[in-house]
């Protein structure tokens, strides 16, 4: 029997569910995203944790510690963690968890832990466990460990792997050398403020070698007050030497900003019979198809929706529209049902809406007329809606059935661009902001030309000095170099074609300036039917290195590239990715990518490649890794909108294992309408 109370109630200056300093054997609600900004004594700690799962969190830490690093200067540390949840707590046993502090960095903060917190009359929590590394400091004894096996009595020194360079798991380490104890207790005088004391035994070694710190006591108190919203306050005296404070604000990404949603109402379903004696319904004149199509024409971009194509045949009416709104398509397939219930005459019983992009028909969904009108108070008529769907494949619905001045369709788009890149080595922010204005012209379905430019007009991404230290081509490395010395640039300009060349097959050939440092051919291959889990593709591209002015000149530098890409939609929220191949630099490896996607398309991923070129090779990092948040823009405002925030976190200089931007393009151009997509959406169908 588990209890609510293994919730975590207070936050460590660490930004994991702890005390002050230590940690507790708590997790967050399931999905929760908490960011924490902590700071004691010339040392400022960020860090954002996810909840994985329900018994796994993972952490990425960015440090400042103040003149660290002697004549050089400060250190800016990047650092992981990850912790799981051995077991939840009972009414008789506390929760137990084991933990990774700083893994995979430098190794400032590397430690182990073992630890129990159990819940006492609701108020009182009480936490004790035994660590190992950096909090196996005061009052340490042999590791327990060394009974079993000798090797755990000693512990290499500091740094991935006992190395110089960074980024490598240190598994050498985990668990090695003197162990220590460590408690404390916390209790919760209201809802709102909560007192905590704890003893830690961390001696902040390095900190007192390099920047004077005095941990004079093991003993911390301090004070946590929670704001309505949730977010958290902590004052705090540490180690008999200093103040700390610290403030998390929590996210949950399955409940968005602005939950009520702020767009335009769907229409409201009328009665058949008052849609049977609207005018274009009243058979008495030869032009009365034009008006129909028409009229549905105009209210489907009332709804934010383009008719591509239409066709009645029988009792049933057939169209494709492009989705140019609304984030799910799901949500674009509503909002057509209801557009044909409101405007088909009585006779039509089924309604099959295919979902086009780019003039490419992606899938199709059957709806019966009678459903709609029957589920649109259920409810549950969301998902016993979607139970009495058919979704197909929506090209024999298509072909040949193009509505007049659907093609060529040009479209455009002009505004401000922010570009970032976080937890620079040198610099914890680099930004530029600037001007962007970009083109589609669709000829045909399928083919279209592409373009967009870009004027900088603000920032420092042209200042960064830091070079590679990798022997590797410099494949990506040189960014800095492509912000100095560009103007406006001309990001892309693309001839693309995309086409079905058989049952469940998509095929994609894009030639041009593909990105801002490569131009060349791509060309992609993906079988993905409707209704599976499985999408399997392949890529092959022949790039050279664009100069770097970002305008049409080229620099000596051209690659192969080719993967094979397997995708898997797991159970939950969860989708997988495997991609095999050669990478830019000419090295041969793999990437494994893990997504967690919740229903509103709010993304939270990891990824990590390996590939035949060694740790010392690649340069600082040792390996491309690194952490990605996609937030749609319809979260924050609850406007309807395709848009997208994206951040990748990872090593900045990297040349080993990089990728073109183009890579799986097909894929994600035809998942949104694939059936365990469209099932995710299906809650907002009727909305």
């Amino acid at each position: 029997m588990s209890l609510s109370t293994a919730t975590a109630q207070t936050i460590s200056n660490y930004g994991t569910p702890g005390l002050l300093e230590i940690p507790t054997a708590e997790m967050f609600e399931d999905g929760t995203l908490a960011f924490t900004g902590s700071m004691l004594d010339g040392t400022l700690r960020t860090t954002m944790t996810f909840q994985m799962l329900p018994w796994v969190h993972g952490s990425f830490r960015y440090a400042v510690i103040d003149g660290f690093d002697g004549a050089i200067g400060n250190r800016y540390d990047r650092s992981f963690d990850i912790h799981f949840q051995l077991r939840e707590e009972s009414s008789r046993a506390p929760a137990v968890a084991l933990g990774l502090r700083d893994f995979g960095g430098t190794g400032i903060y590397a430690s182990e832990y073992l630890v129990a917190t159990k819940t006492i009359q609701e108020r009182f929590k009480l936490t004790a466990g035994i660590g190992w590394g950096r909090i196996a400091g005061r009052g340490s004894f042999s590791n327990p460990l060394g009974h079993f096996f000798e090797r755990f009595n000693t512990r290499p020194g500091s740094g991935a792997g006992g190395i110089g360079t960074t980024g490598q798991l240190d598994f050498g380490n985990w668990f090695r050398g003197d162990a220590a104890l460590f408690g404390g207790v916390s209790w919760r005088y209201s809802d709102r403020l909560t007192f905590m004391a704890e003893y830690s035994p961390d001696l902040y070694p390095r900190e007192t070698q390099n920047i004077g710190f005095e941990a004079r006591s093991p003993l911390n108190v301090g004070v946590q007050y929670r704001f309505k919203n949730g977010a958290q306050l902590t004052g705090s005296y540490l180690y008999g030497s200093t103040l700390g404070f610290s403030y998390t604000y929590f996210i949950d990404p399955k409940k968005s900003v602005a939950p009520g949603g702020q767009g335009a109402s769907p229409p409201p379903l009328l009665p058949v019979d008052r849609v049977a004696l609207a005018s274009w319904n009243l058979d008495d004149d030869t032009g009365r198809p034009a008006q129909k199509q028409a009229v549905l024409r105009q209210q489907l971009n009332e709804q934010g929706l383009r008719l591509v194509s239409l066709e009645r045949h029988g009792e049933t009416v057939s169209i494709g529209v492009e989705n140019g709104t609304y984030g799910q398509a799901a949500q674009a397939v509503g909002r057509a049902a209801r557009v044909l219930a409101n405007t088909q005459e009585p006779e039509v019983e089924a309604f099959d809406i295919a979902i086009v992009s780019n003039g490419v028909p992606l899938s199709s969904v059957r709806i019966n007329r009678a459903d709609l009108y029957e589920l649109e108070y259920d409810p549950d008529g969301a998902w016993r809606s979607f139970a009495r769907a058919e979704v197909s494949n929506a090209v024999p619905l298509f072909e040949g059935h193009l509505t007049e001045g659907a093609f060529p369709d040009f479209k455009y788009r002009i505004g401000p661009y922010f570009q970032a890149s976080f937890f620079d080595p040198d610099s914890p922010l680099r930004y530029e902001i600037g001007a962007t204005l970009g083109a589609d012209y669709t000829l045909r379905p399928g083919f279209s030309l592409s373009g967009s430019v870009r004027m900088p007009l603000a920032g420092n991404l042209d200042t960064v000095t830091r070079v590679s230290n990798s022997v590797l081509p410099k494949v990506r490395s040189n960014w800095g170099r492509y912000a100095k010395e560009s103007d406006l640039r001309l990001e892309h300009l693309t001839a693309e074609h995309i086409w079905q060349p058989g049952r469940d097959l998509y095929a994609r050939a894009t030639f041009g300036y593909l990105e801002t440092m490569y131009g060349g051919l791509s060309a992609e291959l993906l079988w993905f039917p409707i209704n599976s889990r499985l999408a399997v593709g392949g890529e092959l591209n022949y790039v050279k290195q664009r100069d770097f002015d970002v305008l049409f000149g080229f620099q000596d530098y051209s690659v192969a590239t080719g993967h094979i890409s397997a995708y898997y939609d797991l159970p939950g929220d969860y989708h997988a990715q495997v991609d095999v191949g050669r990478y830019l630099a000419g090295d041969y490896g793999a990437t494994l990518s893990v997504d967690r996607e919740f229903n509103n398309g709010f993304k939270v991923g990891a990824f990590f490649t390996l590939t035949d070129v060694g740790f010392s090779d690649f340069g600082e990092g040792s390996f491309d890794k690194g952490i990605r948040l996609e937030i749609p823009v319809s979260w924050l405002t609850g406007r309807p909108t395709r848009n997208k925030l994206g951040q990748v976190i990872r090593p900045v200089l990297r040349d080993g294992g990089a990728r073109l931007n183009v890579r799986n393009r097909l894929y994600g151009f035809t998942r949104e309408a694939r059936s365990q997509q469209l099932a995710k959406g299906w809650g907002r169908f009727l909305r």
